[in-house]
């Protein structure tokens, strides 16, 4: 530190004796804030985990070290929890603090630990039988994770048989108590940075912002396998003022998902999002609003994204009394192939739809709908903005409501579809599930199908079925169904 003092006293003294020859004054003032910074990040405290007493040897939980670390940098006003490069560090659930930056140096790894008794914590509140709490934070501020290491959900060693497309889940014990552990849940946080990092094989969902304020997530790799079920990539559960950007993101479940679950009702509203320049695949969707919405999501952009083999691509699910409004998808290349029916969706590349959600004796069917309540309904989705769109899919996409006024102002401005069968899955179908009745419509593909909407409008919407016979190909272009 002294030596950097005398550097910065020797170097401007040098400036400033030197003024009259060819520094401006604004120079001078760039140079002193830049030397400035330099000293601020100098004098970061470091807290070591190894020096807390983690092994870093991938076997001994190094929980209990690591938890040291944080709480002895949160009680001293903040700083660096440093991992180390070359060491793995497993551990259980660990409790992220105020103005705690964790900083994985190059080939550092921090794991989950693969015992199921040791996650007891629900990452839903009261409701217990979605996924545990791994990395977690409740009420903080100031968080930050990055370097070049990676978080390691070691997703498969809580799944079951795997089959062609996904692994099987475990049977429970208590069907409403699910122990998969969730990487990161950061609940009523505010001021969070996720930069840089590799975050990969979550067993349940993996970054999930609940009732946070202000986010970036810039230039990660979050690398799920994608025959995990419930693998979500980034959740944004009655979050506002996130940045997503620079991410490449392969999920089995949703890549990027934007909701309003019950259990944090007290957050309010999903609002003011932007995600950009963005890659993904999933197995299921790789961009979608709901299904779990029980408030409002509005002021959302998306931008200049690559979707790749993914089974449905920009999705509006909404089953909940709760709005969808003002969202744009822009300057976006996608293609989507057909999976099984254990993933939703039938490859539509523009999904928007509003259906209540179906009534039934799930896991969590207390948590669905308003308490006391046992059916729930649907709100309205509106002022959707699709523009510049290029898809390659064995389907078309797809527009529906309840009632003719529940899905209205959708516009599709410069839109190209290609059709191209990929697999050997039947085609001819959307899919509505989960919804109450008939969760899909069956009957010939087409470039655009609407069941019941209001005020669709079309601009400069093309469709290319190729050289060869294309199954299930319906005689028109667009499909009106009941509106």
């Amino acid at each position: 530190m002294l030596f950097l003092l005398s550097l910065c006293r020797f170097k401007l003294i040098r400036m400033f004796a030197r003024v009259k020859d060819y520094l401006s004054i604004k120079k001078i003032f760039s140079t002193i804030v830049l030397l400035l910074t330099a000293l601020n990040v100098s004098s970061q405290q470091i807290y070591n985990v190894i020096s807390f007493g983690a092994e870093g040897d991938g076997e001994k939980d190094d929980a209990a070290a690591i938890q040291r670390a944080i709480d002895e940098c949160s009680s001293q006003g903040g700083g660096t929890v440093l991992f180390p490069r070359n060491h793995t560090f497993l551990a259980g659930p660990i409790e992220l603090k105020s103005n705690v930056e964790l900083y994985l140096e190059t080939t550092s790894v921090l794991k989950a630990n693969p015992d199921e008794s040791i996650y007891n914590l629900s990452a839903f509140g009261e409701n217990r039988g979605e996924g545990m709490l791994w990395l977690w934070a409740d009420g903080a501020e100031n968080i930050t994770i990055s370097g070049r290491g990676t978080i390691h959900g070691n997703g498969i060693r809580f799944m079951g048989a795997e089959l062609d497309d996904s692994y099987e889940l475990k049977p429970l014990k208590d069907p409403t108590f699910d122990p998969r552990p969730h990487v990161l849940t950061l609940t009523n946080v505010k001021n969070i940075v996720i930069r840089d990092v590799t975050i990969t094989e979550g067993a349940y969902w993996t970054v999930h912002l609940v009732g946070c304020d202000g986010a970036v997530i810039d230039g990660i790799q979050l690398l799920n396998n994608l025959k995990i079920r419930n693998g979500d990539g980034i959740d944004l559960d009655h979050s506002k003022n996130v940045r997503i950007a620079n991410c490449y993101i392969t999920s089995g479940d949703d890549c990027i998902c934007l909701k309003n679950r019950r259990e944090s009702e007290q957050y309010g509203s999903c609002h003011d999002i932007v995600v950009s320049n963005c890659v993904m695949a999933s197995r299921s969707c790789a961009i979608k609003i709901g299904s779990e919405n029980m408030d409002s999501i509005y002021n959302v952009m998306f931008d200049n994204c690559i979707i790749t083999r993914s089974n449905r691509g920009l999705g509006i699910q909404n089953r909940d009394e709760g709005t969808v409004t003002d969202v744009t998808f822009s300057n976006i290349q996608l293609d989507c192939r057909l999976w099984s029916d254990v993933w939703w969706g039938k490859a539509e590349p523009i999904y928007v739809t509003s259906y209540p959600r179906a009534n039934g004796n799930h896991k969590d069917a207390n948590w669905r709908f308003p308490k006391g309540q046992i059916e729930g309904r649907c709100g309205e989705v509106s002022r959707i903005r699709f523009n510049n769109i290029t898809a390659t899919s064995e389907n078309g996409c797809f527009i529906g409501g309840d009632t003719p006024a529940k899905v209205n102002n959708i516009m599709l401005d410069n839109v190209t579809l290609t059709m191209r069968k990929q697999t050997a899955y039947d085609g001819g179908q959307y899919d509505k599930r989960p919804c109450r009745g008939e969760g899909f419509v069956k009957g010939p593909v087409h470039g655009l199908y609407v069941e019941q909407a209001s005020k669709i409008i079309v601009r400069d919407f093309s469709v290319d079925w190729g050289q060869a016979e294309f199954p299930n190909r319906g005689r028109d272009q667009y499909f009106l169904g009941r509106d």
